[in-house]
């Protein structure tokens, strides 16, 4: 007994641990998520790869010429005044004009900030592409909601049509016709009440339900007068037809749901098909007013053009560095002789070895190629110029975009509030009205409809709007 009450006491506690951490996942999830594609995601991690490899470049560019050593040996000793000669060392190091060194190292750490602030945009570009489609699935899970309520409306209207049907047939028919209505109303209700049950995860419910009722309903119908029962029976037949097209929307849903999650997944750069915690509801919250106005400094921190800005910071120092590269190189080294006694000399420096300091200079008298590289720096840096001027026009461009989003989508979301309120009080009344038999099914249908349109329109206006503001703080940024 004891150890009963022990395992259902850790039983409760894990449930309990389960539901506090998947609470707060939920209200905190996409935060969480954003942090996993910070880590993950294949385009950061490469942008971030090609930033750390361009800070390499910079010891390498910012270093001398190998030195050049260069050794001889004599297969037979060289005869000279001073002895013989058996080997000859030369050690030379060359040096570029000053300031070549300097400008590389400079055209080199401004290429790696330029690859980092292409890091820094891919980072954005992930966040709001996580942001997005986690928006998208949002959306889709809303309007699985929405459906699955319209559809228990749906059903809850074909009892009451199914239960006037009986009704009529009872009052206006004979006792036979009577009794066969009422064996027919009752199987025809016990098949909707199974369709509720199924027919959220199987559409062979739905169908199933529409058979069932349409066989009942027409062997009932037959015995009952036409004037008051085949209306009745045709709002039945129409009623099913709605719920077999409302079921087929959500299994569509589903499968969107299913797509849109994988994508989720592959920017997080996990498995496709963990599950994706999304928030119960979307708040519409007021955007900061600086957004609200558009000015050539707005952009001023945007990667994108601070990007094209070292690019072009590079590239006048490469041209600095190419203009040095013209003069002549100097080059200062050692030739140190290995010169033995010979017996033959009678030389005081028979036997010494020999040490020669030498400086060597490069001659750069081939021009053409020296103005071709500046030359090619300057065309260089006017494409970089232009690449500027026309990444500005589309930042700007984007961005009045998303604030016409914006105010569309907050307009929209005013708009199908109202629109749903209102629609939601007519049905309330069409519903006790039909109840009393004083309102047509037709009228309680393209009520419904009207409801669920208008309820995932402003679902999807709550999500362009979120999207919409982050592609403003994206582009701000």
């Amino acid at each position: 007994m004891e150890k009963n009450w022990i395992q259902r006491t850790i039983i409760l506690i894990s449930i309990l641990l389960i539901s506090i951490v998947g609470y707060c996942q939920t209200t905190d999830s996409l935060n969480y998520y954003l942090e996993i594609a910070e880590k993950n995601n294949p385009t950061v991690m490469q942008r971030y790869n090609e930033y750390q490899a361009a800070l390499q470049k910079i010891p390498q560019a910012s270093s001398l010429p190998d030195p050049q050593l260069e050794m001889g040996f004599f297969l037979s000793p060289m005869e000279l005044m001073a002895g013989n000669q058996l080997a000859d060392v030369k050690l030379m190091q060359m040096f570029p004009w000053f300031g070549v060194l300097k400008n590389a190292k400079d055209e080199m750490s401004l290429m790696a900030k330029a690859k980092y602030e292409a890091f820094v945009d891919a980072k954005l570009q992930v966040y709001f592409d996580v942001q997005s489609i986690w928006f998208d699935l949002y959306k889709v899970r809303q309007n699985l909601i929405i459906s699955a309520n319209n559809l228990e409306l749906l059903k809850t209207i074909e009892r009451l049509s199914i239960a006037k049907l009986r009704t009529g047939s009872t009052s206006n028919g004979s006792n036979s016709a009577s009794d066969k209505m009422q064996g027919n109303g009752a199987k025809g209700l016990s098949a909707s009440s199974g369709g509720m049950s199924g027919g959220m995860n199987n559409t062979s419910s739905g169908s199933g339900l529409a058979t069932s009722s349409k066989t009942n309903g027409v062997s009932g119908a037959m015995n009952a007068p036409m004037s008051s029962s085949s209306s009745t029976l045709v709002d039945i037949y129409r009623i099913q037809i709605e719920i077999q097209e409302l079921e087929n929307s959500i299994l569509l849903l589903r499968n969107e749901e299913q797509l849109i999650q994988s994508k989720f997944n592959s920017q997080l750069n996990r498995n496709l098909q963990l599950p994706v915690a999304v928030t119960s509801s979307l708040q519409v919250e007021p955007l900061d007013i600086s957004y609200l106005t558009v000015s050539d400094s707005m952009f001023i921190q945007n990667p994108m053009l601070n990007m094209l800005k070292y690019d072009q910071m590079s590239i006048d120092a490469r041209k600095k560095m190419q203009q040095k590269m013209g003069l002549p190189m100097v080059g200062v080294g050692l030739n140190y002789s290995v010169i033995s006694k010979s017996e033959m000399s009678t030389s005081p420096m028979n036997g010494q070895d020999m040490i020669m300091p030498m400086l060597s200079i490069t001659l750069p008298i081939y021009r053409k190629k020296y103005k071709a590289m500046q030359t090619e720096s300057g065309y260089l840096k006017a494409a970089s110029e232009n690449n500027y001027v026309a990444t500005t026009n589309e930042l700007k461009i984007a961005y009045l975009e998303a604030l016409q989003q914006y105010h569309d989508a907050k307009r929209r979301v005013k708009l199908y509030q109202n629109q749903r309120e209102l629609t939601q009080k007519s049905v309330d009344i069409l519903l006790k009205s039909f109840a009393a038999s004083s309102v047509a099914l037709t009228d309680i249908i393209q009520a419904q409809q009207q409801m669920l349109d208008y309820e995932m329109k402003e679902v999807e206006a709550v999500v362009d709007y979120n999207k919409a503001i982050s592609q403003l703080k994206r582009l701000k940024q």
